[in-house]
């Protein structure tokens, strides 16, 4: 454990904000797998309707800080190349 004051202080604040950035990770995180499983089952309308909400949610992630703004960018990128793969596999 630190003895330092600063050092102790440190620690109290990165274990609240990994609390606090928990929650929007895994919402992130889990929303990215139920657009990933809309297209591995084949149910290539539903996963168009949920682009532009998945578009959102990666946004406002990286706003407040969750994801970086050039990872929030690829993971927009790769979301919109796996519908149209899907889309010509159809």
């Amino acid at each position: 454990m630190p003895i330092i004051k600063s050092a102790i202080k440190r620690v109290s604040v990165n274990e609240r904000q990994k609390n606090e950035n928990r929650a929007p990770k895994s919402e992130l995180a889990n929303a990215l797998k139920k657009f990933r499983a809309l297209l591995a089952a084949g149910k290539v309308e539903e996963a168009e309707k949920l682009l532009p909400d998945m578009y959102s949610l990666v946004d406002v992630s990286a706003r407040k800080g969750i994801i970086t703004k050039e990872n929030a960018s690829r993971k927009k990128a790769r979301l919109a190349n796996a519908l149209e793969k899907a889309k010509k596999a159809e």
